[in-house]
């Protein structure tokens, strides 16, 4: 059964891969980008600002005017910004959350009345181990993604009685171009006494990235949750060591898992 499907962030990295691989499978996919251009193949795009309240609700309302009806969100947008959490402005802070976090909780809220009122509809969120380990000068794309662990937790319980079942992905290390596009902190770009380290850990995220898993494996999932009638509720994808720590990490002391962390990062 075909699917209206809307993917955030599909123009590059795991959104435009994911959707292209929905589009081929013969699902109707709506893909947003602050700056679309043209259409990705089957893939109908349109623009979407997440960080803006106007430009979601005009996108959302610009789908169901075309089609009636929107049965899955994929909230995949997002930004990467590094650095010491002590060297972040107040703007680099908002950045970072009002596009990982604010904006799935704006995509979603504009498009729930829509599903409650047939009764039906996948939301996927998209998280990162990240969003359940804290990690070393990602600090606040860390707590972005805490962040969205919550909310979808609460919203799982909420929208029961509709029959619109919330979904959490948990992808390890993949290899985009997320990498290219991570931003540093202005202070430790231009010389703190955390750049050194941050260097470095840095150098390892990109190199852990780039020698990641085929998107090809996300988009793969994303298909299979959408095709379950009863998903489950997490699902963690990447390379085993990064989904094992994930799934151990409540059975270590906390002080042996920062270790861990703090140590692939070399600091």
């Amino acid at each position: 059964m075909y699917r209206i499907i809307l993917i955030t962030g599909a123009s590059s990295g795991l959104g435009k891969e994911t959707a292209g691989f929905l589009a081929a499978q013969g699902h109707t996919v709506y893909g947003t980008s602050r700056n679309p251009g043209e259409s990705l193949s089957a893939v109908k795009m349109v623009r979407m600002d997440i960080t803006d309240d106007l430009s979601v609700r005009s996108a959302i309302s610009e789908i169901i005017s075309h089609e009636g009806r929107i049965d899955v969100v994929v909230n995949n947008a997002g930004i990467g910004i590094g650095g010491a959490i002590e060297s972040f402005s107040d703007e680099e802070v908002n950045l970072q959350m009002n596009t990982n976090f604010n904006g799935l909780v704006r995509v979603t809220r504009a498009v729930l009345p829509h599903m409650r009122t047939s009764g039906s509809g996948k939301i996927i969120n998209i998280s990162s181990i990240g969003g359940l380990i804290g990690l070393p000068f990602q600090g606040f794309y860390s707590a972005a993604k805490f962040a969205i662990e919550g909310y979808s937790e609460a919203l799982a319980m909420e929208l029961k009685p509709w029959n619109i079942p919330v979904i959490v992905v948990n992808p390890g290390d993949f290899k985009t171009g997320f990498t290219g596009s991570r931003t540093i902190t202005a202070r430790d770009a231009s010389g703190s006494d955390y750049r050194g380290r941050v260097t470095k850990a840095v150098e390892i995220m990109g190199q852990d990235e780039q020698s990641g898993c085929d998107p090809l494996l996300l988009a793969k999932t994303i298909s299979k949750i959408i095709s379950r009638k009863k998903p489950a509720y997490r699902y963690l994808v990447g390379r085993f060591d990064q989904r094992l720590i994930a799934r151990i990490r409540h059975l270590l002391p906390p002080g042996l898992v920062r270790w861990i962390i703090a140590d692939h990062y070399g600091i």
